[in-house]
């Protein structure tokens, strides 16, 4: 068993809640993974991190959804969603990582990507999320501008769909996989 897994499957309740906030701000998404320990395994944490995330209810993907950064910003407006000073600080680390592309854009890039969140926030009320590991500055802005043409209900789905794979990932990483 991967060790991170079994030391966490042997936590208390809201010490482990805290660890995988880091990974996805959804208190609730928190509660119910810890709730479903011990996991034998890190794929069926995973599969499991999955299930619970669609099962969720609007209110838990924007809880989460405001637990990061705008593209092109170095941390989460929202950090005190965080239950604890360590998952923050986790969850800015790989906040950075994943952005790591915005730093070099070029100023035109940035410019239009920090208008582009304004009027997204202004559209749909929540932060522009997606899944930022692997994609140039670039990228995310044409992504952003194809987003911006979507109605609430289909953005809300795709803002879901990307914090998924962003869990997935951040889950990967705390395991050490």
């Amino acid at each position: 068993m991967n060790a991170v897994l079994q030391r966490w499957n042997e936590l208390p309740q809201k010490d482990a809640e805290g660890e995988v906030l880091a990974c996805c701000g959804s208190r609730r998404w928190a509660a119910l993974l810890t709730a479903g320990r011990p996991y034998p395994d890190a794929e069926t944490l995973l599969a499991s991190a999955q299930d619970i995330w669609r099962s969720l209810e609007a209110e838990d993907w924007l809880e989460a959804f405001r637990c990061h950064p705008r593209i092109g910003e170095s941390r989460a407006q929202h950090a005190s969603m965080q239950s604890s000073a360590q998952s923050n600080v986790q969850s800015s680390t790989w906040s950075r990582q994943e952005q790591l592309q915005t730093q070099d854009a070029d100023a035109a890039v940035k410019q239009a990507i920090a208008a582009g969140n304004r009027e997204y926030e202004q559209r749909f009320g929540f932060i522009y999320i997606v899944c930022a590991t692997g994609k140039t500055a670039e990228e995310m802005l044409a992504i952003l501008e194809r987003r911006l043409q979507s109605d609430a209900a289909t953005e809300l789905r795709e803002a879901a769909a990307q914090q998924q794979q962003i869990a997935g990932i951040r889950l990967r990483k705390w395991l050490a996989l």
